[in-house]
């Protein structure tokens, strides 16, 4: 069997049920414990206002973590989705609350079109949770399809 190349992917964290910083890290353990993942480098986390879905939801912790993975983008998936369920992750409703968010946002430079994965995620690029946190730990990352960097990409969203 031929091993994969390891590829530096960046995912998306989220959570605003329970306690949102513990479920985070602990998520973030468990996928470092996965043989052919490894947690590189996290962000700060920060604290946001919802978007979209049911009014009066409990504000989000989102941050952002690289990984060394010789998975395949679905395989890093499917694993993400088993720690989303295994936290507790229902999904009920679209936007709708969760105890835990866990988001493929870049994949080396590979641009995945699938009806269960886009890469990059299609709309990182609009959303300030995301990008803040990305920005802190990857700022030089070019965007595969836009051609701007992270920095650059973060520093637009802050435009008025």
């Amino acid at each position: 069997m031929i091993a994969m190349q390891s590829i530096r992917a960046y995912i998306g964290l989220g959570s605003n049920l329970g306690d949102r910083a513990a479920t985070i890290i602990q998520a973030l353990t468990m996928l470092d414990e996965i043989p052919g993942i490894q947690v590189v480098q996290i962000s700060q986390l920060i604290e946001t206002s919802p978007v979209g879905g049911p009014p009066d939801q409990s504000n989000y912790i989102n941050g952002a973590a690289e990984l060394r993975c010789s998975l395949s983008a679905e395989e890093l998936l499917e694993q993400l989705l088993a720690i989303e369920k295994q936290m507790g992750r229902e999904r009920v409703q679209p936007w709708g609350p969760r105890t835990l968010d866990l988001d493929i946002l870049l994949f080396g430079n590979e641009i995945i079109d699938k009806p269960h994965l886009k890469v990059p995620h299609p709309l990182m690029q609009t959303r300030r949770f995301v990008m803040i946190p990305l920005s802190q730990i990857a700022p030089d990352v070019v965007h595969p399809l836009l051609g701007s960097t992270m920095r650059q990409i973060q520093c637009a969203l802050e435009q008025p």
